[in-house]
């Protein structure tokens, strides 16, 4: 299995790819408003996209959807509790730069809906949907449980959680989408997170201040 990622944008984010091997079809889970750095990734590894999956609507994960869905006439998946999030990425870039900085954020003409507990076969990949709510309404983690990995977007960090001070934030709903979704996977299974190192759930389960009392 080939999987590799790059940090993008101005938050840093994670974007990944997961292909069974290079030079064929593959799925990216996340795009940040960098459709070039993306293009590269892509590139790297001779990959052609055939799906792009969505952790949740901040524009740090969702701004480069629409121009990535269009340059390869893929479907963008996310979960439609994220949707009103998904309307107004430009609302988002204003909110934290009080401007528009220059780009393409043009969404999807649509997107595809997420659920939790489905199962996605996209590129010879299968993926399980996680949906953990918390640090946005419909936030969702993606289970790779062939390849023991868990893509967590900003659900768990290395040493830390999503942030849930932000609009549709809520922090017992992160903690209990955490316990029933997250601590519930074995200890083996590392963590590939939206921001950050890669960590696992039994470190994160005995180290992580955040989660001390969950398990």
């Amino acid at each position: 299995m080939l999987i590799d990622s790059r940090e993008l944008w101005l938050a840093g984010t994670n974007c990944y790819v997961l292909a069974p091997e290079r030079g064929g079809p593959a799925v990216v889970v996340d795009a940040p408003p960098d459709p070039d750095g993306i293009g590269r990734l892509l590139r790297a590894h001779d990959l052609t996209p055939v799906a792009l999956l969505l952790t949740h609507a901040h524009i740090d994960h969702l701004g480069g959807a629409g121009s990535v869905a269009r340059s390869h006439g893929v479907t963008a998946y996310l979960h439609p509790d994220d949707g009103w999030l998904a309307e107004s990425p430009e609302d988002q870039l204003r909110s934290l730069f009080g401007m528009v900085p220059p780009g393409d954020y043009e969404p999807p003409e649509r997107y595809a809906d997420l659920a939790d507990g489905q199962q996605l076969a996209l590129a010879d990949v299968q993926l399980t949907v996680l949906h953990t709510p918390g640090h946005t309404p419909g936030h969702c983690c993606f289970l790779l449980e062939s390849e023991g990995l868990l893509f967590s977007g900003d659900q768990l960090f290395a040493g830390s959680v999503g942030r849930t001070d932000l609009p549709g934030g809520d922090w017992d709903t992160l903690l209990t989408s955490m316990k029933e979704q997250v601590l519930s996977l074995d200890d083996e299974i590392e963590v590939l997170p939206g921001h950050g190192p890669a960590t696992t759930i039994g470190r994160e389960r005995r180290t992580n201040p955040f989660l001390q009392g969950l398990a």
